[in-house]
């Protein structure tokens, strides 16, 4: 079966696999990028080949649209922007629950407050809803309102706050969720 790319109006999406570190890395070198994933650290080559890829790559599943997808600018140059994370909600921890697809996006400085992540994040969760996907979530820090007021953009709103814990992040969140079946 052929992986159908999602589509949007001004955005290309690909399925990123362990030959996109450079992109990763590069991504990760803002520290307002960083802020609101680890304090505003950058991270280093080491962390992205050793960690983030192997961590990437155990929840890619291209058939079910699982993965990183990557934003990239239709027109001119086709500047990677981003990605959007897709997985199942609370893929590294104990409630892991597969029927609740997780969506998250990490995209450059510059191209922030212009809609892209909106855009692609909404691509991508129509996507999914192609693939069988029905429940989405994404989780923030709560002082995060950018990726907050995102979420309500994309008909989500809050479900509770908890403590995540994972290998590599530890702390309350907020949970916003959606159910595309419902009205």
């Amino acid at each position: 079966m052929a992986i159908v790319q999602p589509e949007s109006e001004r955005l290309t999406y690909r399925l990123l696999d362990e030959t996109d570190g450079e992109f990763l890395w590069e991504l990760d070198q803002c520290e307002a990028v960083m802020r609101f994933i680890n304090g505003g650290r950058k991270t280093s080559r080491k962390e992205t080949n050793d960690i983030f890829i192997p961590r990437m790559l155990s929840y890619r599943n291209a058939p079910a649209g699982w993965g990183l997808w990557q934003a990239s600018l239709k027109d001119g140059d086709k500047t990677a922007l981003g990605w959007i994370l897709v997985r199942p909600h609370g893929y590294f921890t104990e409630q892991r629950d597969d029927s609740v697809i997780e969506l998250g996006w990490r995209f450059k400085q510059d191209w922030w407050g212009k809609g892209y992540a909106t855009e692609a994040a909404r691509a991508v969760m129509t996507y999914m809803q192609t693939l069988g996907a029905h429940s989405f979530s994404a989780i923030a820090l709560p002082e995060n309102t950018a990726s907050i007021h995102i979420m309500k953009k994309l008909g989500m709103t809050f479900s509770h706050t908890e403590h995540y814990q994972d290998q590599v992040f530890n702390d309350d969140i907020v949970v916003y969720h959606t159910d595309a079946t419902k009205p």
